[in-house]
């Protein structure tokens, strides 16, 4: 496959926040290409006749009844909590982050 895959890399970098070196870049061009020319070669493979499988294996559903219990205490619950306030957890404030145009 001689697609360059540099800017998906980057693209997809950008919307991870991650900060990647030249070598981390084309290492990963790579195997995204490899990732897409195995998934290319498995499409080609003729499938009809075959049943669709979720599992390779017979497996037996194991599902329990839903039961309703009391859940706990809420000093249990907030008993390892960093800070608190009354019965809720206190965390950070959140502030907005701003949009990063392309």
């Amino acid at each position: 496959m001689a697609i360059d895959f540099a800017e998906e890399v980057d693209h997809v970098a950008h919307l991870a926040r991650l900060t990647l070196d030249w070598e981390e870049k084309v290492r990963m061009a790579e195997q995204l290409s490899k990732i897409l020319e195995t998934a290319r070669r498995v499409q080609e493979l003729d499938t009809t006749g075959i049943e669709p499988t979720a599992h390779v294996i017979t497996l037996p559903a194991v599902l329990r009844e839903d039961l309703t219990r009391p859940s706990l205490p809420l000093n249990r619950v907030l008993q390892n909590a960093p800070t608190r306030q009354k019965d809720f957890f206190r965390v950070p404030s959140i502030t907005a982050v701003k949009q990063v145009e392309e």
